[in-house]
């Protein structure tokens, strides 16, 4: 069977018109996990899974609390408690770091039970878990909060990683090691913006440095600030990672297998 990684929001921040902010759904095997739920990724995901209430989903992972990696976590959580019978809703394994079912529980008016009945929370980073098909590896990376990258690999051993948001860290060479796709943040400013060192994101240069130190066969850059021309994100990985390298757009479909 298909194995793909499907693009639902490429922005970071905030998303451009037409776009969403961060967010991945990994297919395999007919199994679903979506990576993150940034800003207007939630009726991208809905329309791929073909369903307005998440039916096919089988699980959840969220890297980090910043709104445009989870905020329509809390949309997901509407659609799967108000849209399914409750006899019928299981609850959904959701790994994540650190504040983000706080933030959720904010959002919901502190409603514990139904938040944690749509939801069966785990922690991130944490040791490796089982999630259908997949072993699921995390590292705490640098970032303002807590921020979990992970790394997805199937029993044939394929295998997708992405950072969330991170700075520079020897970790991220285990994290991308030998990938078959490295999803990695590539944050440059627009031309005419402040050009200070980002110790909490990753340059496209930077991105395409540890691709090439880790082996990556493939490069997935994302999380563009809007308005940056992502040409010039492209041409600077290019300079220093040698494998192919793709630019993250909302509703491509990237073929594993």
């Amino acid at each position: 069977m298909s194995s793909r990684v499907v693009v639902l929001g490429s922005c970071g921040a905030w998303p451009e018109p037409r776009r969403a902010c961060t967010g991945f759904l990994f297919e395999h095997e007919g199994f679903r996990v979506v990576i993150d739920l940034g800003y207007d990724t939630l009726a991208r995901l809905l329309e791929n899974l073909g369903s307005t209430t998440a039916r096919g989903l089988d699980a959840v992972i969220i890297t980090h609390r910043h709104p445009d990696h989870m905020n329509d976590l809390h949309g997901l959580f509407r659609a799967r408690w108000l849209g399914w019978p409750a006899a019928e809703a299981p609850a959904l394994p959701t790994y994540a770091a650190e504040g983000v079912r706080e933030r959720v529980l904010g959002l919901e008016e502190h409603d514990t039970g139904a938040v944690d009945q749509v939801f069966d929370w785990h922690p991130l980073p944490a040791q490796a878990y089982q999630v259908g098909p997949f072993r699921l590896e995390s590292w705490l990376l640098p970032h303002q909060v807590p921020n979990a990258g992970v790394r997805l690999t199937t029993a044939d051993g394929l295998v997708v990683a992405f950072t969330g948001d991170s700075g520079p860290s020897p970790d991220l060479v285990d994290l991308g090691r030998d990938a078959d796709l490295f999803i990695v943040d590539a944050t440059d400013r627009p031309l005419g913006a402040p050009t200070a060192v980002d110790p909490v994101h990753l340059s496209a240069r930077e991105a395409g440095e540890v691709a090439e130190v880790c082996g990556a066969r493939r490069l997935l850059l994302t999380h563009f600030w809007p308005d940056h021309d992502r040409a010039l994100s492209l041409a600077a990985a290019q300079q220093v990672y040698s494998g192919e390298i793709l630019l993250a757009d909302e509703g491509a479909a990237i073929p594993l297998r």
